[in-house]
């Protein structure tokens, strides 16, 4: 048996130091055998750079994905050629810096692939993820049965039908992006585990990360905020996957909030 943890969307500083106070012990905990970290909002709520990733360096983590935050700081998007463990969404046009999957191998020595897919509805026009998605498993090695999908996608309708869309074929499918813990963790008949999303690894009080007054300010007036990262209730949202190394179907989904 295999066990993922997933963390959810890094929020700024906030979410950096949660990460990095609290990662080591879950691992150890949980005889974690691979770890993935959505890293897409850890520079200031916004995008990578260089010491941001640096500060991430000694600890447990396998694979790191992004979302449509990837290229938010220019200093940022030269990491995507340089750091195969760093993904962007695979459904981003091809001449983008950067690849979509990351293939790693637990420490039993079995294969397993990471795909870092973005949504379409209420988002940026993109390619089809659901098309991208086919793609790359067509083209993955046959010995890799254990796949793990992070859908960066803003709508529920969109995340849970990307799951049964891949229903038998990967084993999660775990929504990002919207930085709100779902209550909807569960595995499809055919093996795959859901949660249309994990949450995000920041501040809780606040508007998904955001200080409260500045997105009041936003709503209420109709007129640009300063956008600024809140301090305040920090937790660490993550996901445990356990799947079978054989057949790759998930046994088990565990959500964890965990305060710091």
């Amino acid at each position: 048996m295999a066990r993922f943890l997933f963390v959810g969307d890094v929020v700024g500083k906030p979410g950096r130091r949660a990460l990095s106070g609290l990662l080591p012990e879950l691992v150890d905990r949980h005889r974690v055998d691979a770890v993935i970290v959505n890293v897409e909002n850890a520079a200031g709520g916004r995008g990578v750079t260089p010491s941001v990733l640096n500060e991430f360096g000694a600890l447990p983590i396998d694979c790191m994905t992004t979302g449509n935050h990837a290229w938010s700081k220019r200093e940022g998007v030269p990491l995507f050629d340089r750091m195969p463990t760093l993904l962007r969404p695979a459904n981003y046009p091809e001449g983008n810096p950067g690849v979509g999957v990351f293939v790693g191998e637990l420490p039993v020595g079995t294969p397993y692939a990471v795909v870092n897919l973005e949504g379409q509805a209420f988002m940026k026009p993109l390619p089809s993820p659901f098309v991208a998605a086919d793609r790359i498993l067509a083209g993955l090695d046959q010995a890799i049965r254990l796949v793990i999908v992070d859908f960066h996608a803003e709508a529920t309708s969109e995340k849970q039908a990307m799951a049964y869309h891949l229903d038998g074929r990967v084993s999660a499918v775990l929504g990002t992006h919207t930085h709100v813990p779902t209550a909807d963790a569960r595995i499809l008949p055919q093996g795959t585990a859901l949660i249309t999303d994990v949450g995000m690894t920041g501040p809780y009080d606040s508007v998904i990360g955001v200080r409260a007054d500045r997105a009041l300010k936003r709503f209420l007036l109709n007129t640009p905020s300063g956008f600024e990262v809140a301090k305040r209730d920090v937790r660490l949202a993550a996901v445990l996957v356990d799947a079978d190394e054989a057949s790759g179907r998930a046994t088990s989904i565990e959500p964890l909030l965990v305060s710091v």
